[in-house]
């Protein structure tokens, strides 16, 4: 599948946050890049459909399934690693243990979320996004708090996913390796 984005703008009221935003993105990973206020989550939220563009349009995505981690984990903080699951699925997916245990996560842990680390929540937060059914995949500052490990632990999920779907991966200069599209920076009055 194939999404284009074209000439997409935004502004909030007369700041202009994203002006003239033309890109494709197919199966794989693509990087979203701009500075910190340049417009990564504003124009995930136009994707998501959250918000909406003043401008431009987006044709590749009707009909299709979004799955998405946001800059905040979005967790029910007393609710257990299954529990966050089973409120989001529906269910536990027949994957959902392996893949936790692949991000060093235990379904069987009866600990609520609030517990958890600032890493351990973001990884469940990930988990969740990627055991949904979607058909594509839109990942906000995903790897906020991770060490090392964790990370490439994450990576590698990510890259599986991305076999067979398009994953938009807005990061701060995350440089993972992945084709990276640029927002284009806006001139300041």
């Amino acid at each position: 599948m194939k999404l284009h984005v074209e000439k997409l703008c935004k502004s909030y009221g007369s700041r202009a946050v994203l002006k003239d935003v033309t890109f494709t993105a197919g199966n794989g990973v693509l990087e979203i890049a701009a500075p910190s206020g340049g417009g990564k989550t504003t124009l995930l939220h136009i994707l998501l459909g959250l918000e909406r563009a003043d401008s431009g349009w987006i044709t590749g995505a009707e009909d299709c399934r979004w799955s998405a981690v946001f800059q905040e984990d979005r967790l029910l903080e007393r609710l257990d690693a299954a529990g966050n699951l089973r409120f989001v699925l529906g269910g536990l997916p027949a994957a959902a243990g392996k893949m936790l245990d692949r991000l060093g996560l235990d379904l069987g842990d009866p600990k609520p979320v609030q517990d958890y680390s600032g890493g351990m929540k973001r990884r469940l937060a990930l988990a969740r996004a990627l055991l949904a059914p979607s058909d594509i995949l839109a990942l906000d500052e995903p790897f906020t708090g991770l060490d090392p490990e964790a990370l490439a632990r994450c990576l590698s999920l990510i890259q599986e996913a991305a076999e067979t779907k398009p994953v938009l991966l807005a990061a701060h200069g995350f440089g993972g390796g992945f084709p990276v599209f640029q927002i284009p920076t806006l001139e300041t009055a």
